[in-house]
């Protein structure tokens, strides 16, 4: 999962990049870049790590330029060295970069027809490489000296032909203007912005509306699914579908735990989104418990916190912060090995002993995904004195691994996989679990833009929109996301032969 932006203004674009990135940094703290240009140059910077440590002032300075793109990461591919963090360059033709959040589940054999067919070569284990080569690779077949916005729009809708999977994505094409795009089902969220200036209009493009608002640009539209936005330098905007069939089918995990509750993704509120996840379950705990002990309601920060509240109001019972939030440790459910994880719970979350001592708790997150974090929870708020301890899950079980761009474990991995929810909640040890059912899941985000047409629940019914998913390539997806796999490569630093001028420390 990562996080994308790209800005067309009147002036230097590299701190309202810098500012977009840092309200995006949710989506990626993996890795973060920036690309601008100015006089036919491109200036870049990224590296690993959270937007304000990669980015200093002597970098920003050298960030010129009134056209630009940024990046933030999740490795939900690949290494997570800095030779893949993005954006990714190549110089033909016109030298572009890309920015990308998702996956292509063809990505290795797309590789594969670059280097045989294409003749080009792919430096990276990043997908997001793959697709910036195939877009250039399109763009160049045109053999023109200046592209024109039909050129750019021809390149995506070749990509749309060669590429499956889920991607939004940004391109800047060196001198000419930057093109963002989604793909065909809508998997992963894009959507554009105006904002007005005294030197004219400017635009941005971004992966939440929230980007958008922060910057001060207003919201046009999200990017439909198959839909290519193309911005020149100089303020023209073009937009044309470029996919042969088309279908609304966002990932529904994004409106679960991923975006800001703050962001609006197709026309759907994330936040009114969640607060019918806590009508809705509620309304469950209601049926099966109408006799319910629960004294307190209490979130696991933060995501849930705005389903858990509605759910408190709808049962008639108090709703406290229980737990006090370290906010520089980052989300443990992509973190390699159980040991880390387990270690990094304690010190993320501290219990207020007072909210638990003698009190029936229901404790309520967004999703179970391993049960790692539920399971040191639970004991954390035994551990304060709670006399039963309930957990109450927003979502329904994650059952099957996301091939979408989302970095979730093997299926081997979570804790639902081929388990019952009375296993589940031994397992993770609480006194009684609920889950959302996925029915009224879907209801919660619907009900407001009836021109979506499904929601992508791979993670929850192992069912895959894009078609091309088989045994075959979850087996060899599992061999890449276990445990193991992670801590082998978290040890080993990649060397790829190129010298990154824009990582220097100087």
């Amino acid at each position: 999962m990562c996080g994308i932006v790209g800005i067309v203004s009147t002036s230097n674009v590299n701190q309202t990049l810098y500012d977009a990135l840092t309200v995006l940094q949710h989506r990626g703290q993996d890795a973060a870049g920036i690309v601008t240009f100015q006089d036919d140059k491109f200036f870049l910077r990224k590296d690993n790590g959270l937007v304000r440590d990669v980015f200093r002032t002597r970098h920003m300075r050298r960030l010129v330029g009134n056209v630009g793109i940024g990046h933030v990461r999740y490795p939900t591919a690949g290494s997570s060295s800095s030779a893949e963090a993005q954006p990714f360059y190549v110089n033909s033709p016109y030298g572009i970069t890309l920015a990308h959040n998702g996956n292509l589940t063809n990505a290795a054999d797309l590789s594969e027809d670059l280097f045989r067919t294409d003749l080009r070569h792919i430096n990276t284990t990043s997908d997001s490489e793959v697709l910036l080569n195939v877009f250039a690779h399109e763009l160049q077949k045109l053999g023109k000296l200046k592209p024109t916005k039909d050129d750019i729009f021809a390149a995506v809708s070749a990509v749309h032909r060669r590429c499956r999977g889920a991607y939004a994505a940004i391109a800047m094409v060196t001198g000419y203007g930057i093109v963002g795009f989604r793909d065909p089902n809508g998997i992963r969220p894009a959507c554009y912005g105006v904002r007005e200036s005294e030197q004219g209009r400017e635009y941005m493009i971004a992966s939440e509306s929230v980007a958008l608002n922060a910057a001060g640009f207003t919201l046009v539209r999200d990017i439909q699914p198959g839909e290519a936005v193309y911005i020149e330098t100089d303020g023209t905007l073009y937009t044309q579908q470029c996919a042969e069939t088309s279908r609304l089918i966002p990932c529904i995990f994004e409106h679960v735990y991923f975006a800001r509750p703050d962001s609006i993704m197709d026309k759907v509120s994330v936040y009114k989104a969640r607060l019918r996840m806590g009508e809705t379950l509620a309304d469950k705990l209601l049926r099966e418990r109408p006799d319910h002990d629960i004294d307190v309601v209490i979130p696991i920060p933060d995501t849930s916190r705005t389903s858990a509240m509605q759910l408190a109001y709808r049962l008639g019972v108090k709703f406290r912060e229980g737990f006090i939030k370290n906010r520089y440790i980052g989300r443990t459910f992509i973190m390699p090995g159980q040991t880390m994880r387990k270690k990094s719970v304690r010190q993320k979350l501290n219990p207020i002993d007072l909210e638990f001592r003698g009190k029936n708790v229901m404790l309520v997150d967004d999703s179970i995904v391993r049960g790692t974090t539920c399971k040191e929870i639970v004991e954390m708020a035994r551990d304060a004195g709670a006399a039963n301890v309930y957990f109450a899950s927003a979502a329904p079980p994650v059952r099957y691994p996301n091939v979408y761009g989302i970095d979730m474990p093997s299926a081997n991995e979570l804790i639902a996989h081929n388990r019952s929810v009375e296993e589940i909640r031994q397992l993770i040890g609480a006194d009684w679990l609920i889950y959302q059912d996925l029915p009224d899941l879907i209801t919660c985000v619907s009900d407001v833009n009836p021109d979506i047409d499904d929601w992508e629940c791979s993670v929850f019914n192992g069912q895959y929109v894009t078609g091309d998913i088989d045994a075959r390539y979850l087996t060899e997806l599992e061999a890449l996301r276990n445990d193991e796999q992670r801590s082998q490569a978290a040890g080993q630093s990649k060397d790829n032969g190129i010298i990154d001028l824009h990582n220097d420390e100087d």
